[in-house]
């Protein structure tokens, strides 16, 4: 097998952290022919660049704002899984807040002929949610936060706070043990904050290349949240660290 040049071997690694969430070096390395050592050196240059975070053992995504379509196209099949797992903790009657992300869509488009209020600070997922039937969708309003659809702001948190509902389903850009719900904008985290405080409970939806990632800010401590549902078994080893802070599904 002839080795790819290395601009075309840099683009197949943003292909797999695309596709995957995640550069592993052992994978990746086997997958494109090359030494792990040459991963590295790749990884090395792409985060120079800007375009991959390098972690222990790989790279993954840099955590900044991104457009909801373009959040959909990353770990599809994780979201997907992830929305089966939580499924049936959204009660079939009353009312339930999302928060604007991709996880929480996919969430949204499984949902049965049911009586739900949905409350969201997300355009694109109060139009998922109105398509289901029987599922009435309010948007809190606010400011469009541009880079990422979702609407933020003084006016988004006291529309949020006129709201008590059974479930608060949110997603996250990183999750740390230590710290809890991380997100890329303070602006982000004050709105799950007010949606999660009027909640009776509040689940957390984040797939496996979020975990033991930070952010720039806090979103969600641990003492807030009641369920962690991802992509992962609720065996596997990377939830130990966890498993004494949340239920894990």
């Amino acid at each position: 097998m002839v080795a790819p040049l290395p601009a075309r071997r840099r683009a197949q690694l943003l292909e797999i952290l695309e596709r995957d969430g995640v550069v592993q070096l052992d994978p990746a390395a086997d997958e494109l022919g090359v030494s792990v050592m040459t991963v590295r050196r790749d990884i090395q240059q792409l985060d120079a660049e800007g375009v991959v975070r390098r972690v222990r053992g790989g790279a993954v995504a840099p955590v900044r704002p991104r457009a909801f379509g373009e959040r959909a196209a990353t770990r599809a099949s994780a979201k997907a899984a992830i929305a089966r797992k939580a499924l049936p903790l959204v009660p079939d009657d009353g009312a339930a807040a999302f928060d604007a992300s991709t996880t929480s869509g996919a969430l949204l488009a499984m949902l049965r002929p049911q009586r739900l209020l949905v409350v969201t600070n997300s355009i694109d997922n109060a139009a998922i949610a109105r398509a289901r039937s029987g599922v009435r969708a309010v948007l809190i309003g606010g400011e469009l936060e541009e880079r990422t659809g979702s609407l933020v702001g003084p006016t988004a948190e006291q529309t949020a706070r006129g709201f008590a509902v059974d479930r608060f389903f949110t997603s996250a850009s990183a999750v740390d043990a230590a710290i809890g719900t991380m997100e890329v904008s303070l602006e982000e985290a004050a709105v799950k904050q007010v949606l999660s405080a009027g909640a009776r409970a509040s689940v957390v939806l984040a797939d496996s290349s979020k975990l033991g990632q930070q952010a720039l800010v806090l979103a969600l401590a641990w003492s807030a949240v009641d369920v962690l549902v991802t992509d992962l078994d609720p065996a596997d080893e990377r939830l130990d660290p966890f498993r004494d802070l949340v239920e894990i599904r």
